[in-house]
């Protein structure tokens, strides 16, 4: 089968959504597809890179980026072309959401399926909320099928798109696997940050947005060194990513926060590492705190990240039930922009090595349901049921 998939990040530029894209395309390369990428010009040269083909050949996400979309299309004749939707990594610009309808006029055209990472809506003008909502689950009206990686986002896309022919709830996997160095030691490692075996280590893994509730993180940090415990935290990984501006702001405040509390020498900054320094850093930690704003869920690559390498994590209660995170076994949950509670949070596993343990082994049973091989054939499955139809 010939699968194009078209994202706005891809590596080496930094983002999640880029990262799901290449293990996506690698997984379903291992399962027999020829696999084509269409995406910004920020991701280098045309290229093959791990049996995908990769098209970096979008200088904007704008009107103008219809035509090299549609050359391609027309010169690749893939069986399906698959969009991977996040608003910031399309520049906020609606002529991503208006392709699909686009598509749907070739002579010869693919079929159309659209991933919503997010449903952040993309900025037209002021005041133009119901317009905004209608561009943004335009898409799912006009694909053959629509993929969610959340069952809250399955709500939503049910409720604003009704005329969506396939809904298919798949959920993304790890970018990160847990492959640390070959000489990687856990105490040498931890020294490096100036962390002690007897210590506490808490690790924070992804951008920085206000969506992470950073900000909270670093309120319990000082509460939890207010009580003389010896704790440090380590940002790991890049600071604001290739594709939402927004960022920088949130950074700096959240930085500045740090300084307020006097938190400097307690909170240690990664930057962007290879893969392997990532998983490293992740293992080194005794506790990862993931204080999502709006809930732990499976879209986050950083959460299933945590999860793939056995951390004992805390993050905050969803939005809307997920059964498969089990507050004590498998996970901590807290109330989101909550400081003391995710410090009390805190304060418990510090002083519970076994729950920690018990919670690592229940995070890493828990990732075994979300590995590529499984993600990439659950996803050609749906490629190929849309395939055999009969043409819309």
């Amino acid at each position: 089968m010939k699968v194009l998939l078209i994202t706005g990040e891809f590596p080496p530029m930094q983002g999640g959504v880029g990262d799901f894209t290449h293990e996506l395309g690698k997984a379903l390369v291992a399962l027999g597809c020829q696999v084509s990428v269409i995406t910004s010009t920020k991701a280098g040269s045309r290229r093959q890179m791990n049996g995908i083909e990769v098209f970096p050949v979008i200088e904007q996400w704008n009107w103008r980026c219809w035509g090299a979309i549609l050359r391609l299309v027309r010169e690749l004749a893939p069986d399906v072309v698959n969009i991977q939707y996040q608003t910031a990594a399309y520049g906020m610009h609606p002529a991503i959401n208006l392709l699909p309808r686009r598509l749907r006029w070739e002579s010869q055209r693919p079929r159309l399926v659209i991933t919503y990472h997010d449903l952040r809506e993309p900025y037209l003008f002021p005041k133009a909320g119901p317009l905004r909502r209608w561009i943004t689950y335009e898409p799912a009206r006009q694909c053959d099928a629509v993929i969610v990686t959340d069952p809250e986002d399955a709500s939503r896309i049910t409720q604003h798109a009704l005329r969506i022919t396939r809904l298919a709830r798949i959920p993304i996997g790890s970018n990160i696997a847990p492959t640390p160095p070959r000489d990687y030691d856990r105490d040498a490692w931890r020294a490096r940050w100036g962390v002690g075996p007897s210590d506490l280590l808490l690790a924070y893994f992804g951008f920085l947005n206000a969506s992470k509730g950073g900000e909270t993180l670093i309120r319990a940090l000082g509460k939890v060194v207010a009580h003389g415990m010896p704790v440090n935290l380590l940002m790991i990984g890049g600071q604001v990513g290739s594709s939402d501006p927004t960022n920088v702001a949130y950074l700096n405040k959240v930085k500045a926060l740090i300084t307020e509390l006097k938190l400097d020498e307690r909170v240690h900054w990664t930057g962007y590492t290879p893969a392997e320094e990532v998983s490293a850093n992740l293992l080194a930690a005794d506790i990862c705190v993931l204080p999502y704003r709006d809930g732990a869920s499976f879209r986050r690559g950083s959460f299933m990240a945590a999860l793939a390498h056995g951390c004992a994590i805390i993050s905050t209660k969803p939005r809307g039930p997920v059964p498969e995170l089990r507050d004590g076994e498998n996970i901590i949950l807290v109330p989101p922009d909550e400081p003391t509670a995710l410090a009390r949070a805190i304060t418990r596993l510090a002083q519970n090595t076994e729950l920690r343990q018990q919670l690592g082994k229940g995070a890493a049973d828990l990732a075994q349901h979300f590995t590529w091989e499984n993600i990439a054939t659950q996803t050609l499955s749906l490629y190929e049921t849309l395939s055999s139809q009969k043409e819309p």
